[in-house]
């Protein structure tokens, strides 16, 4: 049995992670991590996800219960997921790190924390259909090259912290490594007023904040006298939950490193 702990345990993601851990055989939660001060700290995990009592209680020190579990399972923010990372990747334990919004620097530091004792999956979006639209994107970006203008067009929820999300900015570096081109370069990220001609090797990525939106991805390749738009909607958390679960599954079994979603489903070419 693989012994997982959960960390921002008590937010949407945390529940939907405890829920899927509750579904899943081979897999159980033995520990679940908020943030001092939280209202539901020393709660049964299981009460809050809505499965019925489970007999782990919320608390908020991970240093404390690491030693419980084969893998942790975070999604909070990078300054959390960063700091519960740096303090126990010293134990070797597994983690799977589902948090966005981590900027350059923060990404090599989880990288350089991986690179010793910790087999670690951090992937943007944990959606299996994500991953698959990952791989299409990627394929189809080097077969039509520079002939076809891009556009990403994401949208989330209103409470949604980061923009782009990390699933848009992904996207938009897999196709950027596809066509040869540096995003920092050709990424546009807003346009307003009089922008002129679009660049030819433009990438646009847009961002829309609405209502409870969970989560809608489109990449339209626009050509002349014809558009491809490959499109992903999530109409729930629950494939994002179970794909982390099918991650911490996978990586307690890996070798110290950083790995990502495509590792976790055989997608890497």
């Amino acid at each position: 049995m693989i012994r997982a702990i959960v960390t921002g345990a008590a937010g949407r993601m945390g529940c939907s992670i405890i829920r899927a851990i509750h579904q899943t055989d081979g897999i159980d939660v033995v520990g679940a991590v908020e943030q001092e001060g939280h209202p539901l700290f020393g709660k049964d995990a299981g009460e809050v996800a809505g499965i019925g009592p489970m007999k782990v209680r919320i608390v908020y020190d991970l240093e404390n219960i690491v030693d419980r579990g084969d893998v942790v399972i975070d999604f909070t923010n990078p300054a959390a997921a960063l700091a519960n990372m740096a303090k126990v990747a010293a134990t070797g334990k597994a983690w799977v790190i589902g948090s966005t919004g981590f900027t350059k620097d923060e990404e090599e530091n989880l990288r350089k924390l991986a690179s010793g004792k910790t087999p670690c999956v951090f992937s943007p979006n944990m959606s299996v259909g994500v991953n698959i639209v990952f791989r299409l994107i990627q394929d189809v970006a080097k077969v039509l090259g520079d002939e076809y203008d891009v556009e990403i067009v994401e949208a989330h929820h209103r409470h949604k912290k980061d923009a782009p999300s990390g699933t848009a900015m992904k996207m938009a570096n897999i196709i950027a490594s596809s066509l040869g081109r540096d995003l920092s370069a050709v990424g546009k990220f807003s346009r307003h007023g009089i922008t002129g001609e679009r660049d030819k090797k433009e990438i646009g990525v847009q961002s829309i904040r609405a209502g409870d939106i969970v989560g809608d991805h489109t990449v339209m390749f626009c050509g002349t006298g014809e558009r491809i738009e490959i499109t992903h909607k999530a109409q729930n958390r629950d494939n994002f939950a179970n794909g982390a679960v099918r991650a911490a599954v996978w990586v307690v079994k890996q070798k110290p490193g950083m790995y990502d979603m495509m590792d976790v489903l055989g997608l890497k070419k």
